[in-house]
């Protein structure tokens, strides 16, 4: 539950995604606890808490905040390669056909055989931009989860050494590495400590929310370069 928590807090905390719970979750993190009631507080992510849902069922794990399922769906790993692609083809129905014109829906329905993986990478840079939610450089680099090495500690964020995500003759590319400020703290209230000089970070909407492995390093570049190939395909 506290891994989801470090990447829904982010967009939360921004007023994007979840319910009226940014001080509930802070207060969790700061405490690193876990309990019923951080637990019907992520519940209350409309967007992201279906995919959790699809990712266990597939994989006959009973709790969606697993921490695999949690990150698979936030970072990638294997659970992924076991949705089923039909049934994710019609999750995506379900949710998304009152939002989205039928010929984009169209193109959506098609991306699950053509091997979209149910991975926060492919929502936003596949299915938000057909809901017609708000899109360009910024927010797609922002939205996105990051990953970006750290250069620099101070007492309440990191700089970190990244590639943006960008909008380059009509397609999402790379940009150049440029360095990155990445929030841990709300004055005296964080929860993102212990990482140091050289360590890789992931981050969402500039805010840090864990410590990668170096597998895990490998399986996020590898799910965000695959899934933004397949969204340049009907960009």
């Amino acid at each position: 539950m506290r891994l989801f928590a470090r990447f829904a807090f982010p967009p939360n905390h921004l007023g994007y995604c979840g319910g009226d719970v940014n001080a509930e979750l802070l207060a969790y993190l700061k405490e690193d606890l876990a309990d019923d009631g951080l637990r019907r507080h992520l519940r209350t992510f409309a967007a992201a808490y279906p995919y959790l849902e699809l990712i266990a069922g597939c994989n006959q794990i009973a709790d969606p905040l697993d921490v695999r399922v949690v990150e698979a769906y936030w970072i990638g790993n294997d659970l992924l390669e076991r949705v089923d692609w039909t049934r994710y083809a019609r999750h995506l129905h379900e949710r998304f056909r009152l939002r989205t014109k039928p010929q984009a829906l169209d193109l959506l329905l098609g991306k699950p055989p053509a091997g979209a993986r149910a991975h926060h990478a492919f929502h936003v840079f596949d299915v938000s931009f057909r809901a017609g939610l708000p899109h360009g450089d910024a927010a797609l680099d922002h939205c996105r989860i990051g990953w970006g090495t750290i250069t620099a500690v101070e007492p309440g964020a990191y700089t970190v050494s990244y590639q943006p995500i960008v909008v380059r003759d009509g397609h999402l590319a790379y940009g150049e590495i440029q360095p990155a400020r990445v929030l841990r703290a709300i004055g005296d209230d964080g929860f993102m400590d212990g990482a140091a000089a050289g360590d890789v970070v992931a981050f969402h909407w500039r805010w840090a929310c864990v410590r990668l492995l170096p597998q895990q390093v490998a399986a996020l570049e590898r799910y965000t370069t695959a899934m933004m190939a397949l969204a340049n395909q009907t960009f």
